[in-house]
C-alpha cells in the first residue's frame, strides 16, 4: 500500500486557494444536463466524484465539451436523456448515485445503476420507497435496500403527496427534489421525521432556482413543486470552493498560525462555512471576506460539547482538533457518519487511539479526550475515505511525525490536497 510521511511541523501560515465544491459541481452538472439551453459551468471540481457524473450523463447522451482549465460547457436536453439504456459505473459518488437515481426513475429508460463495493454498502431504500410510491419501477439486484440498481420504464403519478424518510442522508431528499420537474406535474413531498444536514438542502433548492425552478416550502417537512416547471440554463455559472475542504486549512490556522483560504466568504451558500464558528467555539480568531476566510491561533484551545447535525462532513475535522484542546470534546447527532464513504464514527474512533487519545462512540456522538504526549510515528489507515486521510494530516502540526495510508484517496474530492497542505505546513 502506498504511504505519506508527514514531517513533524509546528507551524501553519499561508493563503490557499480551494478547488470547487463537490456538492455544487455534481448538482450544477445535473441540473445544466437536464436543462434547456447551454450552460457554461466554471470553476468546476476536478475529482474522482465529478469524473463519474460527467462520465455517466456522456453515456446518457449529453454533449459535453471541456472548454477551460475546469470549465465545460453543458448542452441540456430539456429533461429527457437522449439514451434511454445506459449501464452506469459511478464508484463511490453518492452525489451522482442519489441524484441519478432519481432523475432516471423518472426519465421512461433502462438503466443499470452500480459502483464499488463500498457504495453498494450504503444504504438507498428510502429513496427508492419514495421513487416508487411516485410509480417508478426500481428494482434491487443484489441487496434489497441497496445498490446496484435496475431501472425500468413506468407511468409516474405524483398527484399524492410523496413522503421520504429525511433522518438518514439528506441526499435522499436532494435527489427528490432535483428529478421533481421532470414530471411535469405539481408534486408534494413530505420528510418524514427530523431532516438532517439542512444547509445541503439549502443548497439545492439555492441551485434550482438559479435553473428556473422555485420549490415552495412550509419549514422542512413539507416541500412542493409547481406544475410545468422545467430547468432553463443560466447561462453562465461559477461553483463556489469547496467549505468542507476548506475545514482542513481553517482548522491548520487555528492549531498552529495563520491561514487564509480563498474561495468561499461570508455569503457562501454551503452549510460547511459554519465549520468556522464551530472551529473558533475551542479558540482562535475567525474573520471573513466576501471571498475568503482568514483563521489565526490566539492561545491554547479549550474542548467543546457540540450538535454537529448541520456540518456533518467538516465535523469530522474539529474531531482531530480535540486532540489539541485541553478537555474532552463531544460532537453529538452525527450518525450520518455511519453510512458515508467509511463508517466514520467507528474509523475516527480507531485512529485517534492509535494517536494516544481516549474515545468513546455511541451510535450517533463521539467524545474525544487528548494524550498529555501525542504518540509519534503512527500509521493511520484512511479505509478509501477522502476526508480521513485530510483529517489526519493536522496531527503533524502538534508536532510529530505521522504516516498516512493510501494517500490518494483524497482524490475523491481534492487531488491536490497533500501538495497545497505542504504549502503552509512550516
Amino acid at each position: 500500500m502506498e504511504q505519506l510521511h508527514l514531517a513533524a511541523a509546528a507551524q501553519a501560515t499561508g493563503v490557499i486557494t480551494l478547488p470547487g465544491s463537490k456538492s455544487i459541481s455534481n448538482r450544477t452538472l445535473l441540473l445544466a444536463a437536464l436543462a434547456d439551453g447551454v450552460t457554461v459551468i466554471r470553476d468546476l471540481l476536478d475529482s474522482d466524484d465529478t469524473a463519474r457524473m460527467l462520465e455517466a450523463l456522456q453515456s446518457l447522451g449529453v454533449q459535453l465539451e471541456n472548454i477551460a482549465e475546469n470549465a465545460w460547457r453543458v448542452s441540456g436536453c430539456d429533461g429527457n436523456f437522449p439514451n434511454k439504456q445506459a449501464d452506469l459505473f459511478l464508484g463511490n459518488a453518492g452525489t451522482a448515485f442519489r441524484p441519478l437515481t432519481a432523475a432516471l426513475a423518472f426519465s421512461n429508460g433502462d438503466y443499470h445503476l452500480h459502483g464499488v463495493p463500498r457504495m453498494h454498502e450504503r444504504p438507498i431504500a428510502d429513496l427508492v420507497s419514495a421513487l416508487r410510491l411516485a410509480g417508478a419501477k426500481v428494482d434491487y439486484l443484489a441487496n434489497e435496500g441497496y445498490p446496484p440498481l435496475q431501472i425500468s420504464p413506468a407511468t409516474l403519478d405524483v398527484s399524492q403527496p410523496i413522503q421520504i424518510r429525511g433522518d438518514v442522508s439528506s441526499q435522499f431528499l436532494t435527489a427528490l427534489l432535483m428529478a421533481l420537474p421532470l414530471t411535469g406535474q405539481a408534486a408534494t413531498i413530505e420528510v418524514v421525521g427530523e431532516l438532517i444536514s439542512k444547509p445541503y438542502i439549502e443548497i439545492t433548492l439555492n441551485l434550482m432556482q438559479r435553473f428556473g425552478v422555485k420549490v415552495e416550502r412550509d419549514g422542512w417537512q413539507r416541500f412542493h413543486i409547481p406544475a410545468a416547471t422545467r430547468y432553463q440554463s443560466p447561462g453562465e455559472i461559477y461553483v463556489e470552493g469547496d467549505a468542507s475542504s476548506a475545514s482542513y486549512f481553517i482548522a491548520a490556522g487555528i492549531v498552529a498560525g495563520d491561514v487564509t483560504v480563498q474561495g468561499v466568504g461570508q455569503h457562501s451558500i454551503q452549510g460547511d462555512i459554519l465549520f468556522a464558528e464551530a472551529a473558533k467555539l475551542m479558540g482562535g480568531r475567525i474573520s471573513y471576506g466576501d471571498n475568503h476566510v482568514r483563521a489565526e491561533k490566539t492561545g491554547a484551545l479549550k474542548a467543546i460539547d457540540l450538535d454537529c447535525n448541520h456540518i456533518p462532513d467538516a465535523a469530522m475535522t474539529l474531531a482531530v482538533m480535540a486532540v489539541f484542546a485541553q478537555g474532552t470534546t463531544t460532537l453529538r447527532n452525527i450518525a450520518s457518519w455511519r453510512v458515508k464513504e467509511t463508517d466514520r464514527i467507528a474509523a475516527m474512533a480507531t485512529e485517534l487511539r492509535k494517536v494516544g487519545a481516549s474515545v468513546t462512540e455511541s451510535e450517533d456522538a463521539i467524545e474525544i479526550t487528548p494524550p498529555a504526549q501525542l504518540i509519534e510515528n503512527a500509521v493511520i489507515d484512511t479505509y478509501d475515505d477522502h476526508r480521513m486521510a485530510m483529517c489526519f494530516s493536522l496531527i503533524s502540526l502538534a508536532g510529530v511525525p505521522i504516516t498516512i495510508n493510501d494517500p490518494k484517496c483524497v482524490a475523491k474530492t481534492f487531488p491536490e490536497y497533500f501538495k497545497v497542505f505542504a504549502s503552509i505546513a512550516r
